[in-house]
């Protein structure tokens, strides 16, 4: 089971912090808990209070969409904390997806997903693991280079 001092000790190993959780930019909540699931909506890549925007492939390399869709997943686990209290309640990150605002020809969404997979593997161990969509877009909200979206198993309170 993952606690809430494991999250943050390992974040801090990680050189990494939880942001604030975003308010929502339309007409819809951050998270939706039902049937024992946290369905926790596309969240924006925020580095520093400031939003990553661009275009994989045109003015956005891989390394910084990657680093991109980690501030995803640092906002999905912000959001999950927000939402549930505690991370306690996190059984499993069960599917992640990730969409990536990109050229026609760059295929590399995969490598990008991986900033917010590899992160929830870090931070849940086994249960971080997912199954995972990862796909191209031409456009995000805002701009951004990156947006991801979840779904968790979580245990009752």
């Amino acid at each position: 089971m993952t606690t809430d001092a494991a999250i943050d000790a390992k974040l801090a190993e990680l050189g990494l912090e939880l942001p604030e959780p975003a308010a929502p930019v339309a007409a819809y909540v951050p998270v939706v808990i039902a049937g024992g699931l946290a369905h926790v909506s596309g969240q924006l890549p925020f580095v520093d209070g400031v939003l990553v925007k661009g275009r994989l492939g045109a003015d956005v390399d891989a390394g910084k969409g990657y680093e991109a869709a980690r501030a995803c997943g640092l906002m999905i686990v912000a959001q999950l904390r927000a939402a549930l209290g505690s991370l306690d309640r996190v059984e499993r990150i069960v599917k992640l997806g990730a969409f990536v605002n990109s050229t026609g020809d760059f295929t590399d969404q995969p490598k990008v997903a991986n900033g917010a997979s590899e992160l929830m593997a870090a931070l849940f161990g086994e249960a971080g693991k997912h199954a995972r969509s990862a796909v191209g877009v031409p456009v995000l909200p805002l701009g951004a280079a990156v947006e991801i979206d979840a779904i968790v198993a979580i245990r009752a309170d």
